[in-house]
């Protein structure tokens, strides 16, 4: 199984959308293995948003993502990144799908909601930027059998 990191955003947090986001991943058979809110701190920011230092929007992604607490998570599943990349949607919100959740609940560029990994290799760097390796948890539910075989 794969997993990828996810981050409901400032604004997804300040608009009440945890909740819906979360059971759209639920919903579709991913598994939470981590989850917790966090306020972003500026050293925490800058690594995160690394790849993109130096370049014009850097400093914006930085201070936004530290504006409020975010909700961070690891999801679980078969091809859990392309999935959730694909649920998410595209990353200039009025060019998102209808149906995905940036089409459905966002309009503005850094207001975007939400952020996913976007390959292995990053989701394994940034797995382990936000968690440490105990807070992520192996179970197993009874659905994934019905889900994943």
């Amino acid at each position: 199984m794969q997993q990828t990191l996810v981050i409901v955003k400032p604004d997804g947090v300040q608009r009440g959308l945890v909740g819906k986001i979360l059971a759209r991943f639920e919903e579709r058979g991913l598994k939470i293995v981590a989850l917790k809110m966090v306020q972003v701190s500026h050293d925490l920011a800058e690594e995160h948003y690394a790849v993109h230092k130096g370049k014009f929007f850097y400093e914006g992604l930085v201070n936004y993502i530290g504006s409020s607490p975010v909700v961070a998570m690891v999801l679980e599943g078969h091809e859990a990144i392309s999935v959730v990349r694909t649920m998410v949607g595209a990353t200039r919100p009025w060019e998102a799908a209808a149906g995905t959740i940036r089409g459905d609940y966002a309009l503005m560029g850094l207001r975007n909601l939400i952020h996913a990994s976007d390959a292995p290799e990053t989701a394994a760097n940034e797995i382990a930027l936000w968690f440490k390796p105990e807070e992520l948890l192996s179970y197993t539910r009874e659905v994934d059998r019905w889900v994943n075989e």
